[in-house]
C-alpha cells in the first residue's frame, strides 16, 4: 500500500516564489535606475559637446538637456524634442518573441525580464507654444535585464542594430551609441503636412484663440501608429 505524496507547504512555496522572482525583479529594477543615471550623464555630456559645435556653424539652432526628476530626462535638438523615460515596473518578455527560443533564454528564463527606458519624440515647438493636443511618437524601447544584457525595440536602424541580447551589454560605450542612434533617426523623421480635409474647417472658438498653431493638432506623422508603420518592429 503506498502513502500519499507529501504536499509542499503552501507558505514554503510563496517564500521560494518571491525569493527567486521577487527577488529577481528587484535586481532589475536597480540595475535599470543605475543604467538610466548614467544614461543621463550621457545625454547631458552630448547635448553640451553638440550645443557648442552646432552654435558655431549656426547661432539660432540650440541643443539643450533638462531633467525631469530621476525617472525623466530630455534633450531639445532644434525643432525635435527627445525624451527617454524610465518605467518604474519590470516586464516579462512577451511569450511569442523569439528571444525565447534562443540559447541564451532557454539557459536562464529569469533573463527574459527586463526594466524598461521608453524614448518619445516631440515638435519642439509643441512645448514652447503650450499645443496640448501635439502628438509625440514612441521611437524606442530599451529593454534591460538583470545581467546588465540589453536590446532595442524600434524603427528603421534602432531596430536591427541593437538586437542581440546574449552579447549585447548597456555600458557606457554602448549608452552613447544608442543615444546617437536615437538622435539620428529622430532629425530624420520629418514633419509631413496633413491632409487637407482633416484641416479644412475651423470654429469661431478656434479662431478667436491669440495663437492659431494651438488649434490643430500636430505631429511629425499625422495618423501614424507605432505598431501599423512599414519598417517592422524587431
Amino acid at each position: 500500500m503506498t502513502g500519499k505524496k507529501k504536499e509542499r507547504d503552501p507558505k514554503l512555496m510563496i517564500l521560494d516564489l518571491m525569493a527567486e522572482k521577487a527577488g529577481m525583479k528587484q535586481d532589475v529594477h536597480a540595475r535599470t535606475k543605475e543604467t538610466f543615471a548614467m544614461l543621463k550623464e550621457e545625454l547631458k555630456a552630448l547635448a553640451e559637446q553638440l550645443g557648442t559645435a552646432i552654435a558655431a556653424r549656426d547661432p539660432r539652432l540650440k541643443v539643450e538637456y533638462s531633467e525631469q526628476g530621476d525617472l525623466s530626462a530630455q534633450v531639445v535638438a532644434a525643432g525635435d524634442t527627445v525624451i527617454f523615460t524610465m518605467h518604474t515596473n519590470v516586464f516579462r518578455l512577451d511569450q511569442s518573441n523569439n528571444l525565447w527560443r534562443t540559447s541564451y533564454l532557454e539557459a536562464d528564463e529569469l533573463r527574459g525580464y527586463f526594466g524598461v527606458v521608453n524614448v518619445y519624440n516631440f515638435l519642439s515647438d509643441s512645448f514652447r507654444f503650450d499645443r496640448e493636443h501635439d502628438l509625440g511618437y514612441l521611437v524606442a524601447r530599451i529593454f534591460l535585464n538583470k545581467d546588465g544584457h540589453f536590446f532595442v525595440q524600434g524603427r528603421k536602424q534602432l531596430g536591427f542594430l541593437y538586437n542581440d541580447l546574449a552579447d549585447a551589454v548597456l555600458d557606457r560605450p554602448a549608452i552613447q551609441k544608442v543615444i546617437c542612434s536615437v538622435i539620428l533617426y529622430v532629425l530624420n523623421f520629418d514633419l509631413l503636412v496633413p491632409p487637407y480635409d482633416q484641416v479644412n474647417q475651423v470654429t469661431v472658438e478656434e479662431m478667436k484663440q491669440l495663437n492659431m498653431n494651438s488649434m490643430i493638432s500636430t505631429g511629425k506623422r499625422l495618423g501614424f501608429r507605432f505598431q501599423a508603420d512599414s519598417d517592422e518592429v524587431t
